[in-house]
């Protein structure tokens, strides 16, 4: 269930960081060029920066994880990135007004499965330990502190 785990917080923390150092570095490229950000206006270099500073910190947090996947590290990692990821969702998913339907569909798929993703790393990794804590009751191993 590890290497599941592994898997997913490796492509939430690819996402996060490349849209992250994008949009701290080159803001008004990512409007222009990322698809379907420039249906959304207006531009702001602040707000942009500022939105990919916070995506690059929520990278941080998954790829801690991902070299550590510990629950301390694990569960923190994915409630931020969720905390974002499931209202971008539910965004994306009533102001589809100016989007054709190859994007619409586009869009709100791969916003439904990263938001669906972080999610399910939290419950995995709770599966996860609650598992390892039976198996440690059974066997009389105590538990680790």
């Amino acid at each position: 269930m590890t290497l599941i785990i592994r898997i997913a917080l490796a492509v939430l923390f690819a996402d996060e960081l490349v849209v992250g150092a994008w949009n701290a570095i080159s803001p008004e490229t990512f409007y222009t060029h990322f698809p379907t950000v420039d249906l959304t206006p207006p531009f702001s270099e602040h707000y942009a920066r500022d939105f990919g500073g916070a995506t690059l910190g929520i990278a941080l947090l998954l790829g801690i994880a991902l070299v550590r996947p510990k629950a301390h590290f694990v569960v923190p990692a994915a409630l931020a990135y969720s905390i974002f990821a499931v209202p971008h969702f539910f965004y994306h998913l009533v102001n589809l007004e100016n989007f054709t339907l190859d994007e619409a569909i586009t869009l709100t798929l791969a916003n439904g499965v990263v938001a669906l993703l972080g999610i399910g790393v939290i419950l995995l990794t709770a599966a996860r330990d609650r598992r390892a804590a039976r198996v440690q009751v059974n066997s009389g191993v105590p538990a680790n502190p």
